[in-house]
């Protein structure tokens, strides 16, 4: 894992990618986004790394596609060219919710366009007091419904909201988005970078399968029916409690021990199929 693009370091289990374009306000260019794209998928395979923190550096996390270095130019290519440059953005969102491990989102200051949906797509969103974030496309003449965004954001704050985001395309502060359920917790901008931390490292001390499997459903039942919902769920969990993990909640309650998930990391039992 050595990027070109972007930051990247591990410690105690958790990666942290850091985009580091901090002059243009951490936006992207077609080769960070294919390094992007290329690290999620990775990640699946990397076993040190058991949750990720995205975060950005500066006054911004991200603030979308670069005008100059991707806006400008596609002005200049063909269709092939533009609905491949699209489907590569749709990948990258694609990877981020296929990654079996927690993604937590440390929101550092503007947050729009591609960032707002990289944002979005992560498992939990904090954020500084300064962050401000927009779902800017109908701004610039596009569709809100961009990188996944049409399903994304009504799952987590309802029509309603994802409606006025998306539609009207303008910022809110941090305050509204957490009112309104986008962001999980908002802080001062000095504490967020260690209550990210915080929140990493207790996902990465938690139980692998029992936290890759709540993605996967969280995933897949908004296109099941409520019976195949229970179906699925009813599968899964006893598959859940073949794993390790299960019995090693049990015995550390009876012991009055802390768990320790960490140690059945790679289980190789039927239950990870």
């Amino acid at each position: 894992m050595n990027p070109r693009h972007f930051s990247y370091n591990e410690r105690d289990g958790v990666a942290t990618i850091r985009l580091n374009r901090p002059e243009r306000l951490n936006a992207l260019t077609f080769d960070s986004y294919a390094e992007l794209r290329d690290t999620f998928r990775a990640l699946r395979e990397r076993d040190s790394v058991r949750s990720v923190i995205l975060t950005g550096t500066g006054r911004a996390f991200c603030s979308g596609g670069d005008v100059k270095d991707i806006i400008g130019k596609l002005f200049g290519v063909g269709d092939a060219e533009l609905l491949a440059f699209t489907r590569m953005t749709c990948d990258l969102i694609l990877n981020m919710r296929l990654l079996e491990k927690p993604i937590v989102a440390a929101l550092n200051g503007t947050t729009c366009g591609a960032g707002a949906v990289m944002a979005t797509a992560c498992d939990v969103r904090l954020a500084g007091e300064s962050a401000k974030i927009a779902f800017l496309f109908t701004q610039v003449g596009l569709s809100g419904a961009d990188m996944g965004a049409g399903w994304l954001l009504p799952r987590i704050v309802g029509l309603g909201h994802a409606s006025e985001l998306l539609m009207l395309g303008e910022f809110i502060d941090a305050r509204r988005a957490a009112e309104i359920g986008l962001y999980n917790r908002v802080v001062p901008d000095g504490e967020l970078e260690a209550l990210a931390r915080e929140w990493a490292t207790r996902l990465a001390a938690g139980p692998e399968m029992g936290l890759a499997v709540t993605k996967r459903m969280l995933n897949e039942e908004a296109s099941m029916t409520l019976e195949q919902a229970m179906q699925a769920e009813g599968w899964i969990q006893a598959e859940c409690m073949r794993h390790p993990d299960y019995r090693e909640s049990y015995e550390a309650f009876v012991e009055k021990r802390p768990k320790d998930f960490v140690r059945n990391r790679g289980w190789k039992g039927a239950a990870r199929s």
